[in-house]
């Protein structure tokens, strides 16, 4: 191993960083406005907001095989191709290559990953829901895994202080296991969408259909050199406006601003330094993935951030005398709960109706059904399985090329193909999974990435409890529109693999005790709590919201005690 030590002064933080995606961006910003002098370290190349999104202006139709990469491209990507929704020849920069960073697995796990400053945040769908109670105490009401050692009034002003920054549009509901937060004004739903609101709300027992809550601008609402969203909806090239939150437009410039961050791509971290005499870590050793020299930097307090698998694979990596299954392994869970939300199970129909309307713009959100199974006294919400799902979806007109295999011919052919084709919706449900202890990940060191260092091996898969939800929630999603009017209705069930909803959790849980979590209440590592894991990883059980919202409120918490502590020399 080529190490070069520098001066141990110049290479000295307040703070370390690992990951500058969703958290890593947030803590960057929070440590570095409180006085830090603060270092972030990411994986992979440097992404400069605006300069750095090359085909985000590029008309669809510019691509010559309608946005798909071809065949030899096709074989660097076959795992990240796999949801089918992800690797396109305008967004193939952002997506690893799998024959550069593999990854093994024990039964299907699509792991999907894009390795460069501000991570998935460029990239990700935006959806930001608030969690309940009824989320935070379901583990221990249930007997399932640990408690939580939180509760909603714990991260309810660290919501406040997120959405405050980042700006989600939304509508207030009222709902309890859907808290509202502070919204911007809610995107428009369209005619057919708002029928479908009107139907289930009257007989299905006030089911709610409200527009998805997602963090993106609106109204005549700025933040700081962030516009206001046009409906483009190209938003997965990056947006040139910086009208959804990304860390590249939002909390690195922030962090910048302070003077106070340090921001340093192609490092590539191989593990956290540890002190065993004061139980506390001392900095952290990476490569440099463009040299290929190895070098240490040293902090006060870390934040580990580089995703649910990632951050505990660097935990894992980071073995001593006193844990050779790595720091935070002291429980036996370091690795365990790997959680997703599983989905593809739904419906879709075609409505006869409101011929005479249509929509403007390419709306970059969708409708969202929030969690209406296993509601404490809400009526006809009992299930013969734990937890729920909630519904994301949309109601569109066909577009005119349907038209293109009529024989019709001159005036009567142009007259046709101003007709939009008829109305059709479809949802889809997001469910939760519940934290399995043999639901795990494990360091392979057999098989190296490009960088040399080790990768890992997945093993998780859907239980009994998932599977009898899956048939609730076609069943329920045929419900919804049959009594909405829908002349035809399609139950949607494709097969569904943990990884697909690119929402992996668990891998370094919180918990009450250290002999059956990784992390306190307050993020920190329970074997050196000068180490922080404020990402995915931390989650205790995985709700059925999207969870970067509070990803993003559990990292400010978390920085927020650090520095208060630092101050006080607790850490």
């Amino acid at each position: 191993m080529n190490i070069n030590v520098k001066a141990k002064a110049e290479n000295t933080y307040d703070a370390i960083v690992i990951g500058s995606g969703i958290s890593g961006g947030w803590a960057a910003k929070e440590l570095t406005e409180k006085g830090l002098k603060t270092l972030v370290l990411e994986k992979g190349r440097d992404v400069k907001h605006i300069q750095d999104y090359p085909t985000a202006n590029t008309p669809p139709w510019d691509y010559p095989y309608g946005d798909r990469i071809t065949m030899e491209e096709q074989t660097q990507y076959q795992k990240q191709l796999r949801t089918g929704y992800t690797v396109t020849a305008s967004t193939k920069h952002w997506w690893v290559k799998d024959t550069e960073h593999p990854y093994s697995e024990e039964k299907r796990f699509d792991w999907i990953r894009g390795y460069h400053v501000g991570g998935r945040s460029i990239m990700w769908g935006r959806h930001s829901y608030r969690w309940s109670d009824l989320d935070f105490e379901a583990n221990a009401k249930e007997g399932i895994a640990v408690d939580w050692p939180i509760r909603y009034g714990d991260l309810e002003p660290w919501y406040d202080h997120v959405e405050d920054f980042i700006g989600v549009s939304g509508q207030a509901e009222g709902l309890p296991q859907l808290p509202d937060g502070k919204f911007l004004p809610p995107m428009e739903m369209n005619c057919l969408e708002n029928h479908v609101r009107e139907r289930v709300a009257k007989h299905l027992n006030g089911r709610i259909l409200t527009i998805g809550r997602v963090a993106h601008l609106t109204g005549n609402t700025t933040r700081g050199n962030r516009g206001k969203c046009q409906h483009r909806n190209l938003c997965m090239r990056g947006c040139p406006l910086g009208a959804y939150f990304s860390s590249n437009a939002s909390t690195i410039p922030a962090a910048m601003a302070t003077g106070n961050l340090t921001l340093r791509p192609y490092s590539a971290v191989s593990e956290i330094l540890y002190n065993k005499d004061d139980k506390k870590a001392t900095g952290v050793r990476i490569k440099d993935t463009e040299t290929g020299e190895y070098l240490e930097y040293y902090a006060k307090i870390i934040f580990v951030n580089a995703s649910t698998i990632g951050s505990a694979q660097i935990l894992m990596q980071s073995a001593t005398d006193i844990w050779p299954d790595g720091l935070g392994s002291s429980s036996g869970e370091l690795g365990h709960n790997l959680m997703d939300h599983h989905f593809f199970a739904g419906a879709m129909g075609v409505f006869d109706g409101f011929e005479d309307q249509y929509y403007s713009g390419q709306r970059p959100n969708s409708i969202y059904i929030p969690r209406f199974r296993n509601i404490p006294g809400q009526p006809d919400s009992k299930r013969d399985y734990l937890r729920g799902f909630g519904y994301q979806g949309a109601a569109s007109r066909g577009d005119w090329s349907v038209h293109i295999k009529e024989t019709t011919l001159g005036k009567p052919l142009k007259e046709l193909v101003q007709q939009p084709g008829p109305w059709k919706m479809g949802v889809v449900a997001f469910g939760e999974t519940l934290p399995y202890h043999e639901n795990k990940m494990t360091i392979n060191r057999d098989v190296l990435d490009i960088n040399g260092m080790p990768t890992v091996h997945l093993d998780a898969e859907w239980k009994e409890n998932e599977l009898k939800m899956r048939k609730d929630m076609v069943e329920a999603a045929v419900e919804m529109l049959e009594v909405s009017d829908f002349k035809v209705v399609q139950p949607l069930e494709m097969m569904s693999y943990p990884g697909q909803a690119i929402h992996e959790m668990g891998t370094a849980r919180m918990g009450r005790n250290p002999k059956s979590s990784v992390v306190n209440k307050w993020n920190q590592v329970w074997d050196a709590q000068n180490v922080f894991v404020t990402d995915g990883a931390a989650m205790t059980s995985s709700a059925c919201q999207n969870p970067s919202l509070t990803y993003m409120a559990l990292t400010a918490r978390a920085a927020n005690y650090a520095v208060e502590n630092l101050k006080k020399m607790n850490l």
